[in-house]
């Protein structure tokens, strides 16, 4: 299927099967959440992958009990840095300087003033600067996730401190934004399987000016 089958063939899917999800498929969603597009290049985020199933246990509860949390053959945790401080960015940056065999110093006027814009924001501010790109990758993995026929349901309903607390993010520099559970529907006991697919018209979404 092309990109558009896919992504019509797509649900959020409510239950999953259990099965296993080849690992080849799963490192295909990573890499494209991976290469996902972030502001100068950053990336300031991590993506846990759990497949512990007594993990998946805890986390369920702290995720309102959804079942896919358990039956899902992997679980994307989704965590963004809790702060993009001078440091990290220097870190980043060098590397890619240090891969393109370019001279540290080559862009620092570049590098300066996106530290000082950096450095007038609130931590907070930082922090919800870095889930805003964390959601650039997790679209791109559902996207892969369809392309790929794996079914892929991306949550918020959970509670992020105790989920946090649980994987030690806090000592990481990280906060969970997002969960995407990763599996195969079970279409005899999802009520969504056989809806039909709706968005809002593209008439009414896109303004053309």
């Amino acid at each position: 299927m092309n990109l558009l089958e896919s992504l019509n063939w797509r649900y959020a899917v409510k239950r999953m099967n259990g099965k296993k999800v080849p690992q080849e498929k799963v490192d295909i969603i990573l890499e494209a959440a991976r290469l996902a597009p972030t502001s100068s290049g950053l990336q300031p985020f991590s993506i846990i992958v759990v497949t512990d199933k007594e993990l998946l246990k805890k986390i369920q509860p702290i995720a309102n009990n959804q079942p896919q949390i358990a039956e899902a053959s992997h679980l994307l945790i989704f965590a963004a840095w809790d702060d993009i401080t001078g440091e990290k960015f220097d870190e980043v940056f060098d590397y890619m300087l240090r891969e393109r065999e370019k001279p540290l110093d080559s862009q620092d006027v570049y590098k300066n003033r996106i530290k000082a814009h950096l450095a007038g924001l609130t931590r907070e501010q930082r922090f919800q600067m870095a889930a805003r790109q964390t959601y650039i990758a997790l679209g791109m993995a559902i996207a892969a996730a369809a392309m790929e026929q794996v079914d892929a349901t991306p949550m918020e309903g959970f509670r992020n401190a105790e989920l946090d607390a649980l994987l030690g993010l806090q000592e990481k520099g990280l906060r969970s934004i997002t969960l995407l559970p990763l599996g195969y529907r079970d279409a005899d006991n999802d009520w969504l399987v056989n809806l039909k697919k709706v968005r809002r018209p593209r008439a009414e979404l896109v303004i053309e000016l």
